[in-house]
């Protein structure tokens, strides 16, 4: 077969499973890390072989479009007309709810080919707990709708989501110039009110210098999906990619996987940005001093590879009142991020009783005068 990603002869790979005792779909549940039947409550414990080592990716034979075939997979995905996620589905559906919109969306659209998940973290918050989660951080926001608190704690199914992201190891060694700064105090006299004063002002004394720092960057995360606000999924850290498990459709049993719409040549230029951010901090730690002026850097990176990784989330998108508010839960720690909504009437009475209270206060003050 061809070694090209663009191939479309690849077949389309389905994440089902069915159960020994009855034939139903196990689905991966997180309680006892296993395959479980819901139908007749059969568990089936996973494969030894996800217990496999991790490998990186050469970066390079990616973009030349020169990976194996067996990092290539073709998936029957939905896109959604709204926001333009790319989400996995049952073949067996016919029509669901995005879940990152909550707008209708009709499936089998098509497929999408792709770079094989090298890596996942599996879900280690089963479903209701996230929902208590999520319940309890509502209840925790001011001024928000009551109604949608209730509407919330009714218990609606959130969305199981295995979310893309890449990681990126790199190479580095950048040689810098700059100018190291040390504070040292002039003594000057001043004349204030008609005297003489002795005040201590601060110079800085620069000096040029240069030199060499090196670092090798392990596991530069990137998010490689546009469905979700970035500020969401960088709320929802850190995630402990040490529990990384390597790849096996059996974690995705009973959930639903979204496609990389980052591609990626674009994640390495933000995981760029990130190394450029920490090499200037390791350059600025290199010059020393007590200031320090950076005029030149030049990095050369090397040996880049790379893997594609899902990462667990807990997702609802909840309709109130012809608005969609959306909540993220991180399916690792059960850390939750969302929209907040806010209750007009709840500020207005916070309001009344905020003047109410200010003009018990200044009335008061008026008769201790």
């Amino acid at each position: 077969m061809s070694d090209n990603p663009l191939d479309k002869t690849a077949p389309e790979v389905e994440h089902r499973f069915p159960c020994d005792t009855c034939g139903s779909d196990l689905r991966f549940d997180p309680d006892d890390n296993a395959l479980k039947c819901d139908h007749c409550g059969n568990v089936e414990p996973m494969l030894e072989a996800v217990q496999s080592t991790i490998h990186e990716l050469d970066f390079q034979s990616a973009l030349r479009g020169t990976l194996q075939e067996s990092e290539m997979e073709e998936t029957r995905v939905s896109k959604c007309p709204n926001c333009g996620a790319q989400v996995e589905f049952d073949p067996d559906s016919h029509a669901a709810e995005c879940p990152f919109c909550a707008t209708p969306v009709v499936t089998d659209t098509g497929t999408h080919r792709h770079i094989k998940p090298r890596a996942l973290l599996p879900f280690e918050v089963a479903e209701r707990d996230a929902q208590k989660a999520m319940v309890d951080w509502l209840g925790q926001l001011w001024f928000a709708p009551n109604g949608l608190q209730e509407y919330a704690k009714k218990g609606r199914k959130l969305s199981g989501i295995y979310v893309p992201f890449w990681t990126y190891d790199a190479d580095t060694k950048t040689s810098y110039t700059g100018q190291r700064g040390k504070i040292y105090y002039e003594t000057r006299t001043v004349v204030r009110d008609g005297k003489h004063h002795q005040q201590r002002v601060a110079k800085t004394h620069w000096s040029a210098v240069g030199g060499r720092v090196a670092r090798f960057f392990d596991d530069v995360l990137v998010l490689a999906s546009t469905s979700l606000p970035k500020s969401y999924t960088d709320a929802l850290a850190p995630w402990n990619l040490s529990q990384l498990a390597p790849y096996t459709p059996e974690y995705l049993a009973g959930f639903r996987a979204e496609g990389y719409t980052v591609d990626l040549e674009q994640g390495f230029v933000e995981a760029r940005a990130k190394m450029d951010a920490m090499i200037t901090r390791d350059i600025r730690f290199d010059i020393g001093g007590d200031k320090q002026r950076i005029t030149s850097a030049n990095t050369t990176v090397k040996d880049v590879t790379f893997k594609h990784i899902l990462l667990p989330v807990w997702m609802a998108a909840y309709k109130y009142r012809g608005k969609t508010y959306r909540f993220v839960v991180n399916g690792q720690t059960g850390t939750v991020k969302g929209e907040r909504p806010y209750s007009s009437v709840k500020i207005a009475i916070a309001v009344i009783i905020g003047l109410i209270v200010a003009l018990a206060v200044g009335y008061g003050m008026a008769l201790n005068q």
